[in-house]
């Protein structure tokens, strides 16, 4: 029972309420620092959260009309007046069509071949050729899927009036058959398919140990820099409660900016919550501390701040690029897919995700919290352990 006494002594006791006091009063005066501590982040989120969207929109159309007929002109009116794509303009020939895409003047295109309208009077199945810019390969899948689902509703009104064949666009690999197997898909948790349910969250975790690790990292170099540190150990006060007092203002700001992050999530994104939020935001202050602890780590390495964010600079994007924050594990090759779990960023994301989107608890993320708390045992320790040999 001693070392619980030792520990109350050490984080309550009326040294280390001085040292904390004179911390607060000395970010109280840096206010450029409480500001970067919580405006940037939450900024940073609403961004990424809306720029690194999957969705595509208004992507431009070239259309070539060889059928010039009514049946062509509503496959047309269908295409360009969903949100997905808008009238990038009428070209003569697919050539002409093909120069436009590869001079940036259209995104993708449409032909209509010359019996267009008279296959489809006839009862006959017809095609169109859907060509797609395949420079980024993730906006020529999604393309190919809207074009997919405006020529789908198309059919639809077609059978309506009574045209047993469809369109079919020649991107697509499939020819209809009678006896058909039909998929209707359910989407569980996120049934409007918002991807920016998957991206904010996942940037939520990321930015915490980014920036926690940024400032906390900043704040040490700076100090050791200044001198004060020294000086501090000229005061009774033990190593253990300088490391906490200069930490315990940084980690009250980096709790608000989570706490605010969370509402942004809320009413920006419209992200639901049907979980316990005090595990997430125990999940969340796990996170804070690991973020500060690997900034402690990363300064008592430095010897000045460039030095500091040089270093962070090797850690933090394989951190974020590991993490499965902006991207599913699964698309990672098979190889890299095991690291993950060594990371930080990606336990925190899984319980912020499942918590959040599907109300799940301690029950079936304990394996995750294990690992966070875990990660944060390790990098506190690592930490105290670094500046204690550095200050000897």
């Amino acid at each position: 029972m001693s070392w619980l006494g030792s520990l109350r002594r050490t984080l309550f006791g009326p040294r280390i309420r001085a040292l904390v006091t004179k911390e607060f009063n000395q970010i109280r005066r840096d206010r450029r620092l409480v500001i970067s501590l919580i405006i940037p982040p939450l900024l940073q989120l609403t961004l990424f959260g809306y720029a690194l969207s999957a969705s595509v929109s208004d992507l431009r159309l070239g259309i070539v009309d060889e059928s010039r007929t009514s049946e062509s002109r509503e496959l047309i009116a269908a295409l360009t007046e969903s949100r997905s794509f808008r009238l990038g303009g009428y070209f003569p020939s697919s050539g002409k069509l093909g120069d436009a895409i590869s001079q940036g003047r259209a995104d993708a295109g449409v032909v209509i071949p010359y019996d267009f309208a008279r296959d489809l009077r006839r009862g006959r199945p017809t095609t169109v050729q859907v060509v797609l810019n395949a420079m980024n390969a993730n906006t020529a899948t999604i393309g190919q899927g809207y074009v997919e689902g405006v020529i789908q509703s198309y059919n639809q009104t077609l059978r309506r009036a009574g045209v047993s064949r469809g369109v079919e666009p020649i991107a697509l690999n499939a020819a209809r058959r009678p006896g058909e197997v039909r998929l209707v898909p359910t989407y569980l948790y996120n049934p409007g398919l918002v991807d920016s349910w998957f991206i904010a969250t996942g940037v939520f975790g990321l930015l915490i140990i980014l920036n926690s690790s940024l400032i906390a990292s900043a704040a040490m170099v700076k100090e050791r820099e200044a001198g004060t540190v020294e000086q501090l150990l000229m005061s009774p006060a033990s190593t253990a409660e300088i490391i906490v007092a200069k930490l315990t203002p940084l980690f009250v700001l980096l709790c608000m900016m989570m706490l605010l992050a969370i509402t942004v999530l809320g009413v920006v994104f419209r992200v639901p919550f049907h979980g316990s939020l005090p595990f997430v935001l125990f999940g969340g202050v796990l996170c804070v501390l690991s973020g500060m602890s690997l900034g402690t780590v990363i300064a008592t390495f430095s010897r000045s701040a460039q030095q500091s964010q040089l270093t962070a600079f090797f850690v933090n994007p394989p951190l974020a690029s590991l993490s499965g924050a902006l991207n599913p594990v699964e698309a990672m090759p098979d190889w890299l897919q095991p690291f993950t779990v060594l990371n930080p960023i990606h336990h925190f994301a899984t319980i912020m995700r499942s918590a959040m989107l599907k109300g799940s608890g301690l029950a079936t993320l304990w394996p995750n919290a294990l690992a966070l708390a875990i990660f944060t045992l390790v990098l506190v320790s690592l930490s105290v352990w670094r500046f204690r040999k550095q200050l000897s």
